[in-house]
């Protein structure tokens, strides 16, 4: 049984990763290896998915559960995907016995010398991004009061890892606003260059610039930074 002495480290551990310059990778790696230590486990590993949806290994606390997790993503079975696609735990306290259920994973691990596994899903409300798994080298299913200190620890990384992702997306969208805001700053003092150099309007400026980027494939951004940069360049745009 978990103590809650240890169990309040882990969290306080945790709590002390999830700053300004957050790095997932620490944080999974680092996750693994207290759930194993927490539950006397001999193994952990979290599978995340990426941006497509799909599975990938993130973090594993020893060679042999990296191992196991790509022993599942490459036969498409195992306890990790069940939980992934089922949103729910799965427990097998006896993988020799398994092979009807994963007819490829169950003996491999049971040769890798584990006898049980545990899946927690990564999942906050109805969104699914992975699952955890812990390995133990003994039949049996872990106890219940660890059971429910290992999905507190799931759920607080699925928060933790969606957090992330959304700052990065917001990130992105500001280097994109931003970008647009400089694209749109650009061609405005073009178009105007262009309208002085050629006596004609701002639209038909636009126009014109519009025109020149199609023929010769340039982006219109790019045309006029290059404008801007070179105004020899704005001759060019009548021939």
């Amino acid at each position: 049984m978990i103590s809650v002495e240890r169990l309040a480290d882990v969290f306080v551990s945790v709590a002390d990763t999830l700053v300004d310059d957050f790095d997932l990778m620490d944080f999974l790696h680092g996750l693994t290896t207290s759930v194993a230590d927490l539950t006397g486990a001999a193994a952990a590993g979290i599978l995340l998915t990426d941006v497509r949806g799909d599975l990938n290994l993130l973090a594993a606390s020893s060679d042999q559960a990296r191992e196991l997790e790509y022993l599942q993503l490459e036969s498409a079975e195992g306890p990790c995907l069940d939980g992934f696609r089922t949103g729910t735990q799965v427990i097998e306290d006896n993988l020799s016995a398994a092979a009807e259920r994963w007819s490829f994973f169950a003996p491999r691990a049971v040769d890798a010398g584990f006898l049980s596994v545990h899946t927690f899903p990564l999942r906050l409300r109805d969104k699914v991004i992975g699952a955890l798994d812990v390995f133990g080298v003994a039949r049996g299913p872990l106890l219940d009061g660890d059971t429910s200190a290992v999905q507190a620890l799931a759920d607080v990384a699925t928060i933790a890892i969606i957090q992330e992702r959304a700052l990065v997306r917001a990130d992105l969208l500001t280097e994109q606003l931003e970008f647009a805001l400089n694209s749109r700053i650009a061609i405005e003092q073009a178009k105007g260059a262009v309208a002085r150099t050629f006596g004609i309007s701002v639209d038909q400026a636009f126009e014109l610039l519009r025109s020149h980027a199609r023929s010769q494939r340039l982006r219109l951004t790019d045309l006029a930074v290059a404008v801007l940069n070179d105004p020899s360049r704005v001759d060019n745009l009548r021939a």
